[in-house]
């Protein structure tokens, strides 16, 4: 425990002290958010990310730990285990030393080198190693036993040779060298299976491929393993074989001799039938993990900037949910996102009685601003609701990706178990309008579309990942405990599903809660599920004005003790700056409380429960560009960016299929992460490079040059990497828009 604390802090950079509370609170129970919010005088002040980056650490080093004392122990029941050995084995820092040490121990099953060595031949293959200048015929003479199989001299050495490969691929420092050329001089190489052309054409960039695996970039390494899934390609992922012998050969071969020479042999069959294999395996391994991980990292981040896109707010919204055949699907509903009324208007084709039932709607229930969700028909139905020219109300069109996924899942059949899935979708698009984050959460988040081959990364680290993304976003903003759905509840920190549960059926048997206090009531809310969630849930009208903030309910007397010490009311203290500013916050540190505390608390009073999100602001198409056919080369449009991938940014400029702007049309200038030009839901400008009706691709540039020049300046290179990605894409966007 004590070395893994400091191997974390040397590798985060920290004190140990600190990574040592850290895991402590954690071990306890403690969550990320509470911890770096609420415990920043034990931790150093650590954020979110490096609480979350000592928690993986030390899982991994734990699980270190526990395969290590497995090791120890089948070898000491071998009668193996040395001092020196043992030594070895807790000096391990991966898993892979790990491994390689306990190879040679592994219990194994039949192997060439066991039958040999049944036969017999441990000895002489032990002589051959020494490589001694002598008669290999009077070597292995001795060692033939028709009995035992061994016939001949070159079955003696040929089981010899076997003896000694496995010798080789066991051996540490050989299995080192080899596995450091593999990172660093192995090659993915792919070639097109002869037949699948024409089936796999969607992979032709990688029918004949190849690039060092130490640079390739995530949405390659996945797009190459898909096709190779798919029995499109044939993929190895190796170094030049001619050199991994050579150094295997500098490592054990001495000299010119007979046993030498066999020696040699052994090496190369070691090399292709043992280590080869068993290496490739492992890079790929760790090639797929480095991949996931960054795959990860950008739907992570794409995620939390969706999350936390600005919300309209507590507004009377109509929601529609165009299409063409079918009606649109219109909702009403109030300012808590409750539905008051559903019909379907068909403003295509019958735009008087549409154009009657949208204004009546408008003008009876008093809305504020329309949602028109953005696939089949939105442009059209867009254009029709602008057109009525209905003064003061805000028209909107909301990405609806995983709408249609929300309105058939249990959480929408339990929230509307009288409404089919065609109102259900509409009621979201509506909700994620007014609060992207209180809806989104009901959705599966591989299926909001801002993801980079989901589908491909392992899926136990993506639901972990996306989980502390939605964990993250949730107590950032807070959650109002007498609105919030089950769902949200659920990511609060600390409560979980069931306890969720029970906070909304406690509050539709007792109506609203009055304070923070009274949640204690809830089944099941002890005491540390209170601790680690109260700071997180806001109690709109509460007497007591501190349970609308993020001040923890075990900071309130800090705060009365303040107001008492200035002779005023507690409300008074968050309403006037001028009292605020007369706080001596060094006064009030104490062994627990220290100034971190302490100025999140003054800064809170000053913004009580204020919501964290940007300030939304109002969006439109161009008004005469509506399809692929209506784009023209240099034209500038505005546009919404829709995801964000390593090799660039898709944005939305309303033409039912997304364009996009290559990581090198980001920016004049050079632009290593696309996140750190653009975000998710932002509104930008974009100029048309090419557009390809037929393979339905757009190239776009956010760069302030003439296109001409543009193009010119384009490198081959990242363009060809954009190719090679917009084709597994395009299965995301078209679902997208389904």
């Amino acid at each position: 425990m004590e070395n893994n604390i400091l191997v974390i802090a040397g590798e985060l950079n920290v004190r140990p002290q600190q990574v040592e509370a850290t895991v402590k609170l954690l071990d306890e129970g403690a969550t990320v958010p509470f911890i770096s919010r609420y415990r920043k005088e034990a931790t150093g002040s650590l954020d979110e990310v490096a609480v979350a980056a000592v928690r993986d650490r030390m899982t991994q080093l734990r699980e270190l730990d526990k395969r290590r004392e497995s090791i120890l122990k089948s070898i000491e029941e071998q009668g193996k285990l040395t001092d020196e050995l043992k030594k070895k084995i807790e000096a391990a820092d991966t898993m892979a030393v790990l491994e390689d040490i306990y190879l040679p121990y592994k219990p194994k099953r039949k192997t060439r080198a066991s039958v040999a060595k049944e036969k017999g031949l441990e000895p002489l293959a032990e002589t051959l190693f020494n490589q001694e200048d002598v008669s290999l015929e009077e070597l292995a003479k001795p060692f033939l036993d028709e009995e035992k199989g061994v016939k001949t001299v070159e079955e003696a050495l040929a089981g010899a040779r076997d003896i000694i490969a496995e010798k080789v691929n066991e051996d540490q420092e050989a299995r080192k060298a080899v596995r450091h050329l593999f990172e660093k001089q192995g090659t993915f190489s792919a070639k097109v299976i002869p037949g699948k052309e024409e089936e796999g054409a969607k992979y032709k960039d990688y029918f004949e491929w190849s690039e060092p695996i130490e640079k390739a970039p995530s949405h390659r390494i996945l797009a190459m393993r898909r096709a190779e899934k798919e029995m499109i390609i044939s993929l190895d992922c190796t170094p030049e074989e001619e050199e991994a012998i050579y150094r295997l050969e500098d490592q054990f071969v001495q000299g010119h001799s007979e046993a030498a020479q066999q020696v040699k042999l052994a090496v190369r069959d070691s090399y292709k039938r043992l280590m080869k294999p068993s290496l490739e395996t492992e890079i790929r391994i760790n090639s797929k993990k480095r991949a996931d991980e960054e795959a990860i990292h950008v739907f992570a981040e794409n995620l939390r900037q969706l999350l936390l896109s600005a919300p309209l707010g507590q507004k009377n919204v109509l929601a529609i949910d165009p299409a063409y055949r079918t009606g649109c699907k219109t909702v009403v509903l109030d300012k808590q996102g409750k539905l008051l009324y559903n019909t379907v208007i068909y403003p295509l084709d019958r735009v008087a009685q549409a154009t009657a039932t949208v204004k009546d709607l408008c003008k009876r229930y008093d809305i504020e601003a329309i949602a028109i969700g953005n696939g089949t028909a939105s442009r059209e139905t867009e254009r029709f609701v602008r057109g009525l020219n209905l003064a003061e109300i805000q028209v909107i069109v909301v990405n609806e990706s995983g709408a249609s996924v929300y309105s058939a899942s249990e959480v929408a059949r339990e929230e509307f178990p009288d409404y089919d899935v065609t109102v259900r979708g509409a009621v979201s698009i509506g909700r994620r309008l007014m609060d992207p984050l209180a809806e989104l959460v009901k959705i599966d988040p591989k299926s909001i579309g801002v993801g980079q081959y989901q589908h491909d990364v392992d899926q136990t680290l993506l639901k972990n990942g996306l989980d502390d993304v939605v964990v993250s976003c949730v107590n950032k903003v807070g959650v109002e405990v007498n609105t919030a759905s089950k769902e949200l509840l659920t990511y609060v920190s600390g409560l979980g599903a069931t306890i969720a549960k029970n906070i909304v059926n406690y509050r539709n048997e007792n109506g609203p809660f009055k304070s923070r206090t009274e949640l204690k009531k809830v089944a099941r809310l002890g005491p540390k599920a209170f601790e680690q969630s109260a700071g997180f849930l806001r109690v709109r009208g509460s007497k007591n004005p501190l349970d609308q903030s993020a001040v923890h309910p075990e900071s309130y007397t800090i705060v009365q003790q303040m107001a008492k010490d200035l002779n005023c009311t507690v409300q008074d203290l968050m309403d006037k700056q001028e009292l605020r500013a007369q706080i001596d916050l060094k006064k009030y540190v104490t062994d627990t409380v220290g100034l971190p505390t302490l100025t999140d608390i003054l800064q809170e009073l000053a913004k009580p429960g204020r919501d964290p999100r940007e300030q939304f602001e109002t969006f439109e198409f161009a008004d005469d560009v509506n399809e692929m056919e209506d784009l023209k080369i240099g034209m500038k449009l505005p546009g919404i960016v829709t995801n964000i991938t390593n090799f660039g940014a898709f944005v939305d400029i309303g033409v039912h299929q997304d364009g996009l702007v290559h990581v090198s049309e980001l920016s004049d200038d050079f632009v290593d992460d696309p996140n750190e030009v653009v975000k998710v839901q932002q509104q930008v400008e974009v100029t048309v490079l090419e557009v390809d009706i037929r393979r339905k691709r757009i190239s776009l540039s956010m760069k302030t040059g003439k296109p001409s020049q543009r193009k010119a300046k384009r490198k081959q290179e990242p363009q060809r990497e954009a190719e090679k990605s917009m084709d597994d894409m395009l299965a995301m966007l078209k679902a997208k828009f389904k």
